[in-house]
């Protein structure tokens, strides 16, 4: 049993991109796919896909990863802030940021899942679920 999917889902990409993997599959849920479509939106990393569920198998999200011309991944740093053991709940005004503004921090609102500068923007505060950058 899996007690915190979102850290799978960031310790799955981290270790790709440490080991240079093109791509990296992970069970799908409607929360790792949001903050997938905001990586991609961001610039992070270069698709996401969904393989459908062919009876047995349940649907796979497979994230695939951007690196440079240089072979260095888009993304330096992924961190986990919220946690199930330790929920970290922002206001508005008070949301982080990430690295001097160089990074997305992503949340989790009443609204949906989205970054730190859209959550700002609409003035509405949330759960921070990561930091990337």
């Amino acid at each position: 049993m899996m007690t915190d999917p979102i850290a799978d889902m960031l310790s799955r990409i981290r270790n790709a991109a440490l080991a240079r993997h093109d791509r990296v599959s992970m069970p799908i849920s409607k929360v790792k796919r949001a903050v997938a479509d905001l990586l991609k939106q961001e610039g992070y990393v270069r698709d996401v896909t969904i393989s459908e569920s062919d009876g047995k198998k349940s649907p796979t999200l497979t994230v695939v990863l951007k690196y440079g011309q240089d072979r260095t991944c888009a993304i330096d740093g992924l961190k986990r802030v919220s946690t199930p053991g330790r929920r970290v709940y922002v206001r508005h005004d008070s949301i982080p940021l990430v690295q001097n503004g160089l990074g997305v921090g992503i949340l989790s609102t009443s609204r949906g899942v989205m970054t730190d500068r859209d959550a700002r923007r609409q003035g509405i505060g949330g759960e921070l679920l990561c930091e990337v950058w």
